[in-house]
């Protein structure tokens, strides 16, 4: 039985000891160095059991320790490890029980694997404020689920009033256990838990003007989500509850738009940059989750990261190929961010004349990069001429339609007429020869400044030249510029 983790998160549920109030940690002495922990695993002998530990949304072993045949062996290593919810697992890799990793790490362990419940840890203040607090809550949970069994069959209002108030009162007992537990062991393990997994309660809706502040609720608990939370505490990363709480942060109370975004992720790097193991984990996972993101425009949030943190001397955290990757995404999307002027295209038509994009006048202009052996191309621009042609067209779209390979000018073409693509579209493609001079100069191509990472990919400008969308589909496109118009 997992009794630490599962506790943890029913910390609502538990029974009022008369008079008991949460003891205070004595001073602790200066921590010796390494940790160094026994353990007594029976009936496990001559085996080798492992110490784990939550890390993020997974779980990692971080040391191990060999069993003699009286069941005893020695976690131990000369650095500290990192504070948090930890486990002893045996040889199959089976959870046996929890426990905290203190700052001193030099405590004993001792229990069964046939009563896990049951293990003791000896010598470690943060396992002795842990096992008051789980006697309270574990005492109190019987105590609130027996009321809320009586209030769901209660006969009368008065008894339902009754019970509602005894059960609210059950959380207000507990709240102020926890309260003045981390009051009085502001530094302990237990109290950064506690401030962890704290989700704020909003309080009553206030009036304005006689009307309910519908928004609030939300702007309350946006405001104080993060109270008490220090985003260079290494030891939240040894929990299960931290990045869920950041993933429910962003999806519920941030707003998708990249601004928002590169806000809230600029103020927790800032504050996570002294993390020793905080700062790079959240480095990457903004840097993963935003190098291809779910939304449209929230690449810019990649960009971002990139001209603050790895462009300033972050890329020692990566390794050569993650380095090569995320510099040539980088600069794949500097030039084509949304809002941006549209890089300068100047290519050559089937007649063999140059066309120049900025050359064109449209209240919008779509631009299509494709291949004419592509599959996907073979759809989607049939269909781009067929909404261009019933719609567009009427509404002075225009359409800069360009070839990628410079090698398949033929088969393009064949294509073109094949399929009677519109002749009012800009047809057009980089010739060996401009490619080339283009490469001797050292200029970046438009493959790389329009991040062609695949076909077909389509931008919509605006009269200006200004890319308003990308990469969505053909319906997407039409109901933005429809809305653009309104």
């Amino acid at each position: 039985m997992r009794f630490l983790l599962i506790n943890l998160i029913f910390f609502t549920s538990s029974l009022h000891l008369q008079g008991q109030k949460p003891l205070s940690a004595p001073q602790q002495q200066p921590a010796a160095k390494g940790h160094l922990i026994p353990v007594t695993l029976t009936p496990l002998k001559n085996c080798t059991i492992y110490l784990g530990s939550y890390f993020g949304k997974g779980m990692t072993l971080v040391d191990s320790a060999r069993l003699n045949e009286k069941s005893q062996g020695v976690f131990k290593g000369s650095a500290k490890l990192t504070g948090g919810i930890y486990f002893v697992v045996s040889p199959n890799y089976s959870i046996q029980f929890e426990l905290l990793m203190d700052a001193g790490q030099q405590f004993s362990i001792a229990g069964d694997t046939a009563n896990k419940e049951k293990a003791v840890i000896a010598g470690s203040l943060d396992n002795d404020l842990f096992r008051q607090y789980v006697i309270f809550s574990t005492e109190k949970g019987k105590l609130k689920q027996q009321l809320e069994q009586s209030y769901r069959n209660a006969a009368t209002l008065a008894d339902s009033i009754r019970l509602r108030a005894s059960i609210l009162q059950i959380d207000s007992e507990l709240d102020a256990y926890r309260n003045l537990m981390s009051k009085n062991n502001p530094r302990s393990l237990l109290t950064m838990l506690f401030n962890t997994m704290k989700r704020p309660t909003p309080p009553a809706v206030p009036l304005i003007k006689g009307i309910p502040d519908s928004a609030y609720p939300y702007r309350f608990v946006k405001d104080h989500f993060w109270d008490d939370v220090l985003f260079n505490d290494d030891r939240m990363l040894r929990t299960p509850f931290f990045e869920a709480k950041l993933d429910d942060y962003f999806k519920y109370y941030v707003s998708p738009d990249a601004d928002s975004i590169i806000g809230e992720v600029k103020y927790m790097l800032i504050s996570a940059r002294t993390g020793k193991e905080m700062y790079p984990y959240l480095l990457t996972k903004f840097t993963n989750k935003y190098i291809s993101p779910e939304f449209m425009g929230q690449d810019k949030v990649f960009v971002y990261l990139f001209e603050n943190h790895y462009a300033k001397g972050d890329t020692v955290l990566l390794n050569p190929a993650s380095r090569k990757t995320i510099t040539e995404r980088a600069y794949s999307l500097m030039a084509n961010q949304l809002g941006l002027p549209a890089p300068v295209l100047d290519l050559t038509d089937t007649t063999g004349k140059k066309v120049s994009l900025y050359g064109i006048r449209a209240p919008f202009t779509i631009v299509a990069f494709w291949d004419p052996n592509c599959g996907h191309c073979k759809e989607e621009i049939p269909q781009l001429d067929s909404l261009y042609s019933a719609k567009w067209k009427a509404e002075g779209v225009a359409v800069y339609s360009v070839n990628i390979y410079e090698n398949e000018v033929p088969a393009w073409k064949k294509f073109i007429a094949e399929k009677t693509l519109s002749k009012d579209w800009v047809h057009a493609y980089q010739t060996k020869e401009a490619k080339l001079a283009e490469e001797k100069s050292g200029l970046p191509n438009y493959r790389q400044l329009y991040d062609i990472s695949q076909t077909p990919t389509i931008y919509l400008l605006d009269k200006d030249k200004r890319i308003i969308a990308k990469k969505l589909s053909l319906a997407q496109f039409d109901k933005l510029m429809e809305a653009k118009r309104k």
